[in-house]
């Protein structure tokens, strides 16, 4: 009988691939990519935050075109209804029937930009999509084939004409990423592939081979599920969560869905590096993904300048990391 760690041996030459070819298009961002990796093969969602240019929409694209799906992309403005997301019924004046006309979101990648610019019922209608994995309209239920990852977009730095998600809101979304600036070795990268012949992120883009399709997908997260995790690592991870409910810089600390958020993609993320068996360094690298967006800042941290990335870092810090293997 096959064991888990056999069968991570006989996906690694395929994981790999998927990686070497992702890093075709999209040049550094490592946080980012594992963290959707990570998002992906947990069956979550992700939010990324990050000004205009820096390759979100390219990442979207070609994580489609690895796992061979159907992309499709909704750009959320102030006039958007529920219905241009999630479809809706057109009189067939031929039949004299009602015909239901599939929204966006029946896609296996849906990348949703600047999703803090449509109303809150807008979105609100998104967001109850990627929870129940099915479209009500009219009070016909359609479900949506799997998988169906949303990788939805905002600025930071805007604000005017935009609408914060809720708490509630935000917490359907198992990760939240940050894609910033690259270092200046990766710009200078992206440069010169822009002006070498063949060699632009939308050249490479569209010389992407699957390396997934959505049965292997499903088997790859599969796997994932049978890695294992130590108590004592369910137990660090419970620690940090409830650390983060009691730190004086924070108003609101994290809820248990931000700890399973953690354990999950930690699980995927031992399944990249081949192993059959998370390790702290895994709930590490995810502690800030998964809860930024689940805390909320005590006003007199505000005051000082601190970010929540910061204070996660304390919080971090303050709880005992068991031994790993």
């Amino acid at each position: 009988m096959e064991t888990t760690q056999d069968s991570i041996q006989r996906f690694a030459e395929r994981i790999s691939a998927f990686e070497t070819e992702l890093a075709k298009v999209v040049v550094g961002q490592q946080e980012a990519v594992r963290g959707v990796l990570a998002a992906l093969l947990a069956d979550g969602h992700v939010l990324i935050e990050g000004v205009p240019g820096l390759g979100k929409t390219l990442l979207a694209r070609a994580v489609s075109k690895l796992i061979d799906a159907k992309f499709s992309r909704i750009q959320f403005t102030p006039d958007l209804m529920p219905s241009d997301v999630t479809g809706g019924h057109v009189f067939n004046m031929q039949t004299r029937e009602f015909d239901f006309h599939p929204g966006p979101v029946f896609a296996n990648v849906l990348l949703a930009d600047e999703i803090n610019r449509a109303p809150a019922k807008t979105h609100a209608a998104l967001l109850e999509v990627m929870q129940e994995r099915h479209v009500t309209v009219d009070r016909t239920t359609f479900v949506l084939d799997w998988p169906f990852f949303t990788l939805a977009t905002q600025n930071p730095i805007e604000s005017e004409g935009t609408y914060a998600l809720p708490a509630a809101q935000l917490d359907r979304f198992m990760f939240k990423l940050i894609v910033g600036y690259l270092p200046q070795g990766h710009e200078q990268d992206v440069l010169t592939r822009a002006i070498t012949p063949g060699g632009s992120p939308e050249e490479a883009l569209e010389q992407l081979k699957p390396v997934f399709d959505p049965a292997g997908l499903l088997e790859l997260r599969g796997l994932a599920g049978r890695v294992t995790v130590e108590p004592p690592l369910v137990q660090y991870a419970t620690e940090l969560i409830r650390a983060s409910r009691t730190w004086p810089d924070l108003i609101q600390g994290a809820s248990s869905r931000a700890g399973i958020a953690l354990l999950k993609g930690a699980r995927v993320l031992a399944l990249l590096d081949a192993r059959d068996y998370v390790v702290p360094d895994d709930v590490q690298a995810l502690f800030q993904p998964a809860l930024r967006h689940r805390v909320i800042l005590a006003p007199e941290a505000e005051v000082e300048g601190r970010d929540v990335d910061a204070v996660l870092d304390s919080v971090r810090d303050s709880v005992e990391v068991p031994r790993s293997r």
